[in-house]
């Protein structure tokens, strides 16, 4: 696939990153964690955009008609890849430890990843309950 090809899937992957970015950044605004405390607002956007990616490849993968094609890389890699943050989980955790408070950083680390998961499997079951329920019997 040539460069020409390629445009429109980099451009809704671009768009959709700077939208999911933008929609973490102004969740971190809207409810700011201070330095060496638990940091709610990025552990719950992790675990909303996992949802998210779970329903959205539920709808890719599994209706009946099968979506536009640039939905999933917008959508998937783009804003939800632009709203969840690894990187920032990453430096939250170390900012945890280095204010002293392992437990808490441990828990941080253990917890994301477990709830991570399980948000993604509750939003695939979520988006084969909805699919089930518009399919005509």
């Amino acid at each position: 696939m040539g460069i020409r090809e390629q445009a429109p899937v980099v451009a809704v992957v671009a768009a959709g990153g700077v939208l999911g970015a933008s929609a973490r950044y102004a969740a971190t605004l809207a409810w700011p964690t201070a330095p060496g405390t638990f940091p709610w607002t990025i552990f719950l956007v992790n675990a909303v955009g996992c949802a998210a990616i779970g329903l959205l490849m539920v709808f890719a993968t599994e209706a009946p008609e099968a979506p536009h094609p640039l939905l999933r890389p917008f959508l998937g890699t783009g804003f939800c890849g632009g709203f969840t943050t690894f990187s920032t989980y990453a430096l939250d955790a170390r900012g945890l430890f280095g204010a002293g408070s392992p437990v808490e950083g441990v828990l941080y680390l253990g917890g994301t990843l477990l709830t991570a998961l399980a948000a993604v499997v509750g939003g695939v079951a979520a988006g084969r309950a909805l699919w089930v329920r518009r399919e005509p019997a």
